[in-house]
């Protein structure tokens, strides 16, 4: 029998055309819906707001908050000699004054004023979040697993500790984490539905069906974790694939990528200035070219080279926004692989009550000293490197330049 031709995302020109048409529409009634909001935001100089704080940055004798609202992400000072902490709600007023429709899209800073602490509001992730820390006696590993879990902001010790060992995409949930979850829920779910639809409806489409469920459970997650930038990216992509896969179109493609991004930024105008969205969509971007070259390599070679080249061809655009530089930091791809299994037996051991059982290893981990030295990828560098990525799409002649590219550079950034 041969094998079904995949179908292409779109036909022709004008059908990308019709595509991007409507995703433009939906991108300017949301972008005039968020206007309106910053109208309402800045019509007083003062507004008042409440608030949660999503992540703390410790100066000398005051606090620079980042605080999320139902409509908007700003900093402020805390300069009170009340100590808040991460997931605290407060009520406090902002100056509007000097923040115009690009800031209030993009994130920005503005003093306030009279901070008052709001009492706790118990959720059920908080109920969850202090099993979690009452599994650990270490705060920096309870903050590493709720950053793993539920995507709560890391501490600027842990930071530091990723940063170091490069392992900072494996703490912020991303499409590698959705991945082993739909992996885990579908086998999970596979033995237990297969039995019932074979007795009650053998007429169903089992794979379709556990994919759908998947999806569900997953987009649950999505909201109960606070739609994370690059959870969303990869969840857009898996409801996309299982659309395609039940059609036949095409899944793995650069036309695919881009439909998930014009998607994204058409309901999410807000994630346009979101760098985690970026970064996941910049790893993607890297597995989509590793596929359209190597498929035909050998799978055990592919799989050994996968992560090594994915992690170098990365580094040129994450070391243009992050400097850190340590040796250790070449062991990234072994610890990607390792994670496969870390994550779903950490998640296991969590929900048993357990999560502890492997702190020793972790806190071995955290105590290891290295060196760093701060090396920033220039401007011309990274805008040359994605200029040749982009010209790698068609052309294998400037693929081969970009395996040359990303080669020089990490032998610069570490042995300079």
């Amino acid at each position: 029998m041969k094998n079904i031709q995949s179908l292409p995302l779109a036909k022709n020109k004008t059908q990308w055309l019709y595509i991007v048409l409507i995703l433009f529409i939906i991108f300017f009634l949301n972008i005039t819906y968020e206007f309106y909001k910053f109208k309402e935001f800045s019509h007083d100089e003062i507004y008042i707001a409440n608030a949660k704080v999503i992540n703390i940055y410790p100066k000398k004798y005051y606090q620079v908050l980042k605080l999320q609202t139902d409509d908007f992400v700003f900093f402020t000072s805390n300069k009170t000699k009340q100590k808040l902490k991460i997931q605290d709600n407060i009520n406090l007023y902002v100056l509007t004054d000097k923040i115009n429709f690009y800031n209030f899209l993009k994130g920005f800073y503005s003093p306030s004023f009279n901070i008052y602490k709001l009492p706790p509001i118990y959720t059920l992730k908080n109920s969850v979040s202090d099993n979690i820390n009452l599994q650990h006696k270490n705060p920096t590993i309870s903050n590493l697993f709720n950053a793993l879990f539920f995507a709560t902001p890391i501490n600027k010790e842990l930071r530091k500790i990723c940063s170091t060992f490069g392992v900072s995409h494996l703490v912020a949930i991303s499409g590698f984490h959705l991945g082993i979850l739909s992996f885990i829920i579908y086998w999970l779910l596979y033995f237990p539905y297969s039995k019932i639809q074979g007795q009650y409806f053998p007429y169903r489409n089992k794979k379709f069906d556990l994919l759908f469920t998947t999806s569900i459970l997953l987009f649950f997650y999505l909201i109960f974790t606070g739609i994370v930038p690059s959870l969303l990216r990869a969840f857009v992509m898996f409801v996309f694939g299982i659309y395609f896969l039940r059609t036949n179109i095409k899944i793995i493609s650069f036309g695919t990528l881009a439909l998930v991004v014009m998607f994204i930024i058409a309901f999410f105008p807000k994630l346009l200035f979101s760098l985690s969205l970026w970064f996941s969509v910049a790893g993607v971007f890297y597995i989509f070219l590793f596929i359209q070259y190597f498929k035909n390599l050998n799978k055990i070679v592919a799989f050994c080279l996968f992560n090594i080249w994915i992690y170098l061809s990365i580094n040129p655009i994450t070391h243009y926004f992050f400097g850190d530089t340590s040796l250790l930091q070449l062991y990234s791809p072994l610890f990607t692989v390792g994670f496969i299994l870390f994550y779903p037996v950490e998640l296991f051991l969590h929900l048993i009550g357990y999560g502890g059982l492997l702190d020793g290893f972790i806190e071995a981990w955290l105590s290891i000293k290295t060196e760093t030295k701060i090396v920033f990828t220039p401007t011309w560098a990274f805008i040359g490197y994605l200029f040749i990525s982009f010209l790698s799409i068609p052309c294998p002649k400037w693929f081969r330049t970009l395996n040359l590219s990303f080669i020089a550079f990490n032998l610069w950034l570490f042995l300079a």
